[in-house]
């Protein structure tokens, strides 16, 4: 008997021998059924024979070669109708047994049913299975069959949703795998779905390789390259577009512009312009030239850095790469960003000579960027003759150029040219956006026009235009047909325009719209309010601008207190106060002379990890007319040194005015030498840094203990005499305040910059002015103190402690200056002076005694 073959746990059964040759279609098969049992009575029915097994189908003997070909067919049929059922896996087993059981693979064929086998496919991609489906096609190509052909129309449309189902899951790995497979059967991948789909999957899933990977797939991978690289960058994943970058690279042929200008321009979206740098540079290295579209975006990227960008135009001209319009574009708005109007002016006048000469065509972003170049200086004049060159090259300006035209004349305070451009603008047919209303506005407010930008905003709102350059009242004459205007018509405006003049436009007001209007409220809090309720209910969110004007306008009334709680309600509206709100708050609380509160709220935005602004320390460092306390000049001197760690440059000489006049406090009804050392006469204004501020931070951030060596290294007379003065009149407060005394005589060390020319007389000067400050305006006792000798040991201390100067003092301070000039010719001898302990103590008793009488 022979032997059965299992090809699967399914039921397939196999034929009866008692069949003819020339039917074509199978014998129907008999199913066994595990429910039927056989009765006692009867013996068991035979079962017919089963076909031999497909591995002996190959038998050489002849005579069994019909009967072979006949369990083929059969064995096709079978397969056909497991497909046609849907069970592709049973399919799959039978062409699996054929192919290992070494049958003729093309009689199978030939006997194979494709119709079942398509619309088994078509059963399974509906049921969602596609692996079996991908495996039935594995299958179908090892028997010589292209698997395309098991594919119309209609199955691909089903692949292709299947595929898309799965990518909506996640699943994008397995899509790709699939495609990659179907397109070594030439399946046309591109049809099955979107190449976006699958990229925007991969970018969901930060898997550039991935994405790599899929373009691999398509004849236009070379251009997808640049898609995937710009679409990581369009999340701000530089990193997975730089993998993307390197990984494409791997699958060129050749130098790819396209990929090279896209994750550049992906340096410049992400804000990493040296990454652009760098991989410039590399592209030289590779000896690659790039082409003008590269050097556009090269320079786009690092159009902030006016001096890289004229490095780039100058290597583009060595390499032979010849600037297009777009180039000198790039050039005008680097000038711009660097305020460079002189080199902004040079790039017009070179651009118009190549424009003359045929090379060129000005378009209108070149008149924009110029415009915006002297709109941004302020030349309003100038920018308009900008305007006068486009309309006489027949080039209609841009909502940018207007609004640039505006914003010159906006900035120069000019609001009536400010709005007769705008007029010119509507009468040209270009509408203005929201931004250009609202540099028109922002001039109102920003002349006092406060009733004009409201009616304005209200005639906008209302979609119509009623503030115009003048009411022209047109009579018209039927006989005549005159026109005539009570008001002059505006150069270029024709009376005829005038009667053609655009009453609406679209206008969507911003939040920013709203800012403008709020500032425009004064000290009206209420009015500012309801604007802000207004803005609520056109949908629009204040933001912290909105919330810092209402605290503004809040203080600015007097209402201090509800100017606070407005700035702890913005947490209560979802708005985290920023920078701006609370300089607004400090600002408020200073005006009401609330500096504790301003300083309180300065720690608070620092432990918010807020950074202050210019504005913050301005407001901080100005809060104070003079200063009564050390505490007040320590907190003071805290700020300034905060500013100066985080790169801001304040104002030195106002400071200094405010510590030098504290200093001063000390000496009290002693002002005969304070005009010799009054500001006026201080010769380190325009120091980079003010060292003088910073050698007083130092010391006054020490206690008494630690501060009895006091460093006048570098600064001139009249410093070193504020720096002295700030460690006494820190030593005089914590004595009178908390009983502290000096433990230990005080040393005071000299030295010179080493730009001062002769530095033997400039160290006379600062020694010699210290002297006479200590002994003649304070009466403290002063030694020269050195390594190898002391003046004056034995002298009597009592004498030198009187109020008025004497001979005995005249004496000493005569040959105290005598031993400090002949020191100058020996400076390694002596390099310091010494304020004695016991004459420091007896001028701090002297002074509370004063003060207590």
């Amino acid at each position: 008997m022979r032997e059965l073959v299992i090809l699967s746990y399914s039921s397939i059964a196999t034929p009866s021998h008692n069949h003819h040759h020339h039917n074509h279609n199978p014998i129907k098969p008999f199913k066994p059924t595990t429910t039927t049992k056989l009765s006692p009575s009867k013996p068991p029915q035979p079962q017919p024979q089963p076909p031999p097994p497909i591995s002996t189908l190959n038998s050489p003997s002849p005579l069994l070669s019909s009967r072979h070909t006949l369990h083929l067919k059969y064995y096709a049929n079978l397969a056909s109708k497991l497909a046609e059922q849907g069970k592709l896996q049973d399919f799959a087993m039978i062409v699996e047994t054929v192919i290992v059981s070494g049958a003729d693979a093309s009689q199978f064929v030939s006997e194979l049913s494709v119709e079942p086998v398509a619309k088994g496919i078509s059963v399974g991609l509906r049921e969602g299975k596609v692996r079996s489906v991908i495996e039935v096609l594995r299958k179908v190509e090892q028997l010589g069959v292209a698997p395309l052909k098991l594919f119309d129309g209609s199955t691909m449309e089903l692949l292709g949703n299947e595929f898309y189902r799965i990518v909506q899951c996640g699943k994008v790995e397995e899509v790709v795998e699939f495609m990659e497979i179907l397109a070594g059967f030439r399946f046309s991948i591109k049809e099955l779905l979107k190449s976006s789909d699958i990229i925007r999957a991969c970018v969901d899933k930060r898997n550039p390789k991935l994405a790599v990977r899929y373009a691999c797939i398509l004849p236009y991978g070379h251009i997808l390259f640049s898609t995937i690289i710009h679409e990581f960058g369009k999340k701000g994943d530089l990193v997975s577009a730089l993998t993307a970058y390197e990984a494409s690279k791997q699958h060129l042929t050749g130098p790819n512009m396209y990929v090279y200008r896209t994750i550049i321009d992906v340096c410049g979206l992400c804000g990493d312009f040296m990454k652009s740098r760098y991989i410039y540079e590399d592209l030289l290295k590779q000896k690659i030239t790039p082409n003008i579209y590269v050097f556009n975006s090269l320079m786009n990227v690092n159009a902030h850095d006016l001096s890289y960008i004229l490095h780039v135009h100058k290597n583009m001209r060595k390499l032979g790469v010849m600037e297009d319009m777009a180039s000198y574009n790039i050039l005008l708005k680097a000038c711009c960003l660097a305020g460079r109007v002189d080199m902004a002016q040079d790039v017009y006048m070179e651009v118009q000579h190549l424009e003359s000469t045929g090379v060129l065509k000005l378009d209108v972003f070149t008149y924009s960027t110029i415009v915006k170049v002297f709109a941004d200086a302020k030349l309003w004049q100038m920018a308009l003759h900008i305007k006068e060159d486009m309309l006489s090259a027949g080039v209609a300006p841009n909502t940018v150029a207007w609004s640039s035209l505006i914003r010159a004349c906006a900035n120069a305070g000019l609001v009536e040219r400010a709005i007769q451009l705008f007029d010119e603008m509507l009468l040209a047919g270009c509408e203005p956006n929201t931004q250009c209303c609202n540099i028109l506005l922002d001039a109102c407010v920003e002349t006092c026009q406060f009733d004009r930008a409201f009616r304005l905003f209200q005639s906008w709102k209302g979609g119509r235009v009623s503030e115009t350059i003048g009411e022209c009242n047109i009579n018209l004459n039927a006989e005549q047909g005159d026109k005539n205007c009570s008001t002059s018509v505006p150069t270029g405006i024709s009376t005829s325009c005038l009667l053609n003049y655009p009453r609406k436009f679209p206008f969507t007001p911003t939040t920013a719209t709203y800012n403008i209007l709020m500032k425009a409220c004064g000290t009206d809090y209420y009015r500012a309010r309801a604007l802000m309720n207004e803005m609520k209910v056109v949908g629009l969110s204040p933001n912290h601008i909105s919330w810092s004007i209402l605290i503004d306008i809040c203080g600015g009334s007097g209402n201090v207190e509800d100017a606070i709680r407005i700035f702890r309600y913005m947490l209560g509206a979802g708005i985290q106060p920023d920078v701006i709100a609370y300089t607004t708050a400090i600002k408020v609380c200073v005006e009401s002379e609330n500096l504790k509160l301003a300083f309180s709220l300065f720690e608070e935005m620092k432990n918010y990890q807020i950074r202050p602004n210019m504005v913050t320390y301005n407001t901080l460092l100005r809060a104070r007319s003079r200063y009564g306390s050390l505490d007040e000049v320590q907190q003071c001197l805290s700020v300034y040194q905060d500013m100066r760690r985080a790169g801001y440059k304040p104002n030195d000489y106002y400071l200094e005015e405010l510590i030098e006049e504290w200093c001063e406090g000390v000496i009290q009804d002693n002002n005969q030498n304070k005009e010799e050392f009054s500001s006026c006469n201080k010769t380190y204004l325009g120091r980079p840094q003010s060292l003088l501020l910073e050698k007083i931070a130092m010391h006054l951030q020490k206690s008494n203990s630690e501060s009895l060596t006091i460093d006048l290294k570098e600064l001139t007379k009249v410093e070193a005499r504020i720096v002295v003065l700030a460690v006494l009149r820190m030593f005089k407060e914590n004595y009178h305040t908390h009983g502290h005394s000096v433990k230990d005589d005080i040393l005071i060390t000299f030295g010179v910059s080493k730009a001062v020319t002769d530095p033997a007389t400039h160290n006379f000067e600062v020694k010699s002015a210290i002297i006479k400050l200590l002994q003649d305006e304070l009466g403290l006792e002063v030694l020269l103190a050195g390594p190898k000798n002391a003046l004056n040991k034995k002298t009597n201390s009592e004498s030198l402690l009187a109020s008025d100067l004497n001979f005995e003092q005249l004496t000493r301070r005569k040959s105290l200056l005598t031993e400090l000039e002949s020191s100058t010719r020996r400076p390694d001898v002596v390099q310091r002076l010494k304020v004695t302990r016991k004459s420091l103590q007896y001028w701090l008793q002297r002074r509370l005694g004063a003060i207590r009488r």
